[in-house]
């Protein structure tokens, strides 16, 4: 059976591990505060779940999933995710973060950032433009009329194949955004951020009930971000 291998515990995080574990997937949680602080979550989730340090995490996932706050991406385990598809949630934001001149002068995308810590494994950008109980309310079967699309980016075709096929799995289809550069397209402040899946399709998503939006839509809404 395959595993999702999950860093962090924040609402994407329990999210993901909920879809995960409807689609049949083991699931492996972490934290930097230790398993233990996940032992509400994996009761509720199931046989199928288990927490462990994000270095067994990393470790046992098939994918994994990084979604911590963008200013902690060096502690990201290295060794464990040599290889492997990691697929980054983040989203830089400053006043969490602490400023980083990098991503503050455009040099760099944040999931550059955490691809230039993890040299050797695959990073995709992924599920960092949805509010977690739009990610929740909206999976529906292959050739559901109204499959939602998310958007993803990564250098590399293979990773980006590989994380498309989890997110199938998980209910929705994909949109691919290009390389990380291009990853900057879905994030705060830009037209595919969190509005597409609201019913309101603007900046009030967070009361609003969700609703889908297609790959035409997603896609059309990356097309118009400006920077």
């Amino acid at each position: 059976m395959a595993t999702l291998g999950l860093i962090g515990s924040g609402h994407i995080c329990s999210t993901l591990a909920r879809l995960a574990v409807d689609a049949g997937l083991d699931v492996v949680l972490s934290n930097s505060r230790g398993p233990h602080t996940l032992s509400d979550l994996v009761d509720e989730l199931g046989p199928r779940a288990r927490g462990a340090t994000p270095a067994q995490a990393a470790a046992a996932g098939d994918w994994v999933v990084v979604t911590i706050p963008v200013g902690a991406i060096g502690t990201v385990p290295r060794e464990p995710l040599v290889g492997k598809t990691v697929i980054d949630t983040g989203n830089y934001f400053a006043p969490r973060d602490g400023t980083i001149p990098e991503l503050e002068a455009r040099e760099l995308t944040d999931s550059e950032l955490l691809q230039r810590h993890l040299a050797e494994a695959h990073v995709v950008k992924a599920f960092n433009n949805i509010n977690y109980k739009h990610l929740r309310a909206l999976p529906r079967p292959v050739d559901a009329a109204d499959r939602t699309a998310l958007p993803i980016a990564g250098n590399d075709t293979g990773a980006k194949k590989q994380a498309a096929e989890l997110i199938s799995l998980l209910g929705y289809d994909s949109v691919d955004m290009g390389p990380l550069t291009e990853s900057w397209r879905s994030q705060l402040g830009t037209p595919a951020f969190c509005a597409p899946y609201a019913v309101t399709k603007d900046d009030q998503y967070r009361t609003q009930p969700a609703a889908p939006a297609s790959a035409a839509e997603v896609g059309a809404a990356l097309a118009s971000a400006q920077r």
